[in-house]
């Protein structure tokens, strides 16, 4: 696919998927989704990349939806996505109730940080949200925007941010479409950390190369299935699965690397081989 409004790089192990329209502060459009889910799909298929991140060109993360396209919405008398009829599905498969826009993310097997270098509005915020870890400059604009358009929370966010950071917090948010800083939501435990805005990209790929350095690829891919997976069901089940998990875990080659490298205080050389 050509890429248009987005930038695509793999680096090291890890893959760099970058908002690219930064004349109009990275706005969201059919074109952008299209791409976005394209090349997040190529990320999760290539062997080499262990995680993802997520950040915008110039001086804003994502403000939400194009101007041009709410224009068009009320032009044409309804909503329209502006996309192809059949786009990427990645993440899909994992679980069904994951099976949806932005949702994916969260049946993906590699982790998704996001970088928040400049303001993250409506859509820009929601996939924000999706993303495993959220790293932020200082004094970023942030809203969920919607309520000022005569819209509903979008893309589940009704659903998500209640669970990211408990239902009064996320009643203020969603109710009243305020703009809060970045700096807030990391004290409401929306952002984990804050990082000055000339070292937020270099600290983010730190972070995850650390993360892909310590942990392997199978732990990270199982982990996060259980995280997302564990948010729809009881906790027995989850404690079953666990159980499952380490009786077929423990008979891998990186079990045996990564205790290997913990007696031996030493970097683990993960395999990333499986044993399904």
């Amino acid at each position: 696919m050509e890429l248009k409004a987005i930038q695509y790089v793999v680096q090291d192990g890890l893959a760099l998927i970058t908002l690219n329209r930064p004349q109009r502060m990275n706005a969201w459009t059919g074109r952008m989704h299209t791409e976005y889910r394209w090349v997040l799909l190529q990320a999760e298929q290539d062997p080499l990349v262990g995680a993802i991140i997520v950040t915008g060109a110039g001086r804003s993360f994502c403000v939400g939806a194009d101007s041009q396209a709410l224009t068009g919405h009320i032009k044409k008398g309804a909503y329209d996505p502006g996309t192809p009829d059949t786009l990427a599905q990645p993440g899909y498969g994992t679980h069904a109730a994951l099976d949806a826009n932005f949702a994916y993310h969260f049946g993906l097997t590699k982790p998704v940080i996001a970088a928040i270098n400049g303001p993250a509005a409506g859509v820009g915020l929601v996939l924000a949200c999706y993303a495993d870890i959220r790293f932020a400059a200082p004094g970023v604009k942030l809203t969920t925007a919607h309520g000022k358009l005569n819209l509903p929370a979008e893309f589940g966010l009704s659903w998500l941010l209640p669970k990211m950071i408990g239902l009064a917090r996320a009643n203020d948010l969603l109710l009243t479409s305020r703009i809060f800083l970045s700096d807030e939501a990391c004290e409401l435990g929306l952002v984990n950390r804050i990082v000055e805005a000339e070292n937020l990209l270099a600290v983010t790929k730190e972070y995850a190369q650390s993360m892909i350095g310590t942990v392997s690829p199978a732990s990270l891919r199982e982990t996060k299935r259980q995280i997302y997976t564990d948010l729809h069901r009881d906790l027995a089940s989850a404690v079953v699965d666990s159980e499952a998990l380490v009786s077929r875990m423990m008979q891998e080659p990186d079990y045996a690397e990564g205790v290997a490298a913990f007696l031996e205080k030493r970097a683990p050389r993960w395999t990333g081989q499986s044993s399904t």
